[in-house]
């Protein structure tokens, strides 16, 4: 592929597909990596990510009709993402668990031809049942113990005969929903997640045996730059996923002030807080954060996005404040990040920042 740089990077390998660059974009909702983004990482030989969660917020009748939008959604930006990839890379989508309607967002990527379905905010027990073992999507559950992959592929393995495509094990530096306790974000630089790392790649061994058949991991949360990828290499990952700093691009599908925040933030502003999906997670600290903490912000209308939600009881209304956001609230609305985003300092390309990673 001519892309105008060279790389000593291996390409990644999932079954019979395969991407030049072994770099994964990081699904973002709501909104923040549809087709543009996902497309213009695909097209540079890397596996481009499209987040399902409200994908069809902007859709006309979201506000009546949120389901039969977000599956229109889907089919829209996996199309277009495939002809701006142009055959190139791989087009995923990232499917929440946690999703009210996880099931038809998933049949929905297998219909449209998803390369993958990355999954995570939750436990993917029944991924594969919606995913048929002939069909040309692959299947990946997120982890971020070697005790939730172990439950996962067991499950898989006894109920459905089948085992991971691929593995995205997700440490504590990333942003949005987290797989860690409160208290473990609190002091993660206790953890020793190196070494939780390869105990996942010994644990998944097992079943690349029982199954005759290779099983790469993806090292995602607080990748930034070479240096990061090649540590993760180091400890024996096939690949990497990386979100913050693909949101800092003219490709990325959030509004300009939303890309903006990103460059303008700094390591003080970004904190952890309880999302109404029941996980912790990583936002950038701005008016909306503050008004939740000072109390509850009432919910006027529900969008049906999460499977366990009560309106009455939640903090806030979660697809509202990432809406908000994703338009260009940055103010007072949420904005998940990772935890290196005050390292951002530029908005540049989808093209620049591939080859920065790359070639190192």
């Amino acid at each position: 592929m001519d892309r105008g740089y060279n790389s000593s990077l291996k390409s990644l390998k999932i079954g019979d597909k395969v991407a030049e660059l072994p770099i994964i974009q990081g699904g973002m909702g709501v909104g923040v990596s549809r087709s543009s983004l996902a497309g213009a990482v695909a097209a540079e030989g890397g596996v481009g990510i499209i987040s399902t969660a409200q994908i069809g917020f902007d859709e006309e009748g979201f506000e009546k009709d949120q389901a039969g939008c977000n599956r229109r959604a889907i089919r829209k930006h996996i199309c277009k993402a495939k002809e701006i990839a142009g055959g190139k890379g791989l087009i995923g989508v990232n499917i929440m668990v946690a999703l009210k309607h996880y099931k038809e967002h998933v049949q929905e990527a297998v219909a449209c031809g998803a390369d993958m379905i990355i999954s995570g905010a939750g436990l993917p027990m029944e991924l594969p049942e919606l995913v048929p073992e002939f069909c040309r999507t692959r299947i990946a559950p997120i982890v971020s113990s070697k005790r939730a992959l172990h439950l996962i592929l067991k499950m898989w393995a006894h109920r459905y005969n089948r085992t991971a495509d691929l593995i995205v094990v997700e440490g504590p530096e990333a942003g949005g929903h987290l797989g860690f306790s409160r208290e473990q974000l609190a002091h993660r630089g206790e953890l020793d997640f190196d070494q939780e790392i390869r105990d996942i790649i010994t644990c998944k061994k097992e079943y690349e045996e029982k199954f005759g058949r290779e099983i790469p991991v993806v090292i995602a949360g607080g990748i930034f730059d070479r240096k990061d990828i090649d540590h993760a290499m180091f400890l024996g990952a096939d690949g990497v996923q990386i979100a913050s700093r693909f949101v800092a691009t003219r490709e990325c599908d959030a509004d300009e002030s939303y890309k903006q925040a990103y460059v303008n933030a700094r390591e003080e502003d970004v904190q952890i807080i309880q999302s109404p999906v029941g996980m912790p997670g990583r936002a950038l600290r701005n008016s909306f954060i503050k008004a939740v903490e000072k109390g509850r912000i009432p919910v006027k209308k529900c969008y049906n996005c999460l499977e366990k939600c009560n309106p009455g009881q939640v903090p806030y209304c979660i697809t509202k404040a990432l809406i908000d956001a994703v338009k260009g609230d940055v103010e007072n609305g949420l904005m998940f990040c990772g935890a290196n985003v005050g390292r951002i300092d530029k908005i540049t390309t989808v093209h620049e920042l591939m080859r920065e990673l790359a070639e190192g």
